[in-house]
């Protein structure tokens, strides 16, 4: 009898979780679904669903890191930049017209333990299925 008891209090909770939104966003179209491959390969390192356009190019806080989709192709597979990534977490998407703004934390660091978060807002430029250019902006997360 207890046990029916704890099983008819837990239902209320169990369907507020089933409702309650996920940490991550789910793409809403091809533009987002294309910036999220992307974000994939952030910590997969492994690129080849990322659909680069041949000149497509990357600038990091007001850096130029990408040079070509060749080039952003390896370095995600295997520059060691990439290799230092261990999660992203709390993406959030949006798009207005060909430009996809994704905003997420990631965590990075060496030998499985994490040196740093930080707060990420990327721009992807998509006109036409393939990824042209792509800007971030990146902020420490104070206490990390």
């Amino acid at each position: 009898m207890q046990l029916k008891r704890v099983s008819i209090l837990a239902l209320p909770l169990l369907a507020a979780l089933a409702t309650a939104p996920s940490a991550t966003a789910a793409p809403a179209n091809q533009r987002e679904t294309i910036a999220m491959a992307y974000l994939d390969a952030l910590t997969s390192h492994n690129a080849a669903d990322v659909p680069f356009a041949p000149d497509c190019t990357r600038v990091e806080a007001g850096i130029q890191t990408g040079y070509s989709g060749p080039q952003l192709t390896h370095d995600l597979d295997s520059g060691p930049q990439y290799q230092l990534v261990q999660r992203i977490y709390d993406v959030r998407l949006s798009t207005a017209g060909n430009v996809v703004t994704a905003r997420y934390h990631l965590d990075s660091g060496l030998a499985g333990q994490r040196l740093v978060t930080v707060d990420i807002t990327e721009t992807f430029d998509i006109p036409d299925g393939t990824i042209h250019r792509i800007v971030a902006d990146i902020v420490p997360v104070s206490g990390s």
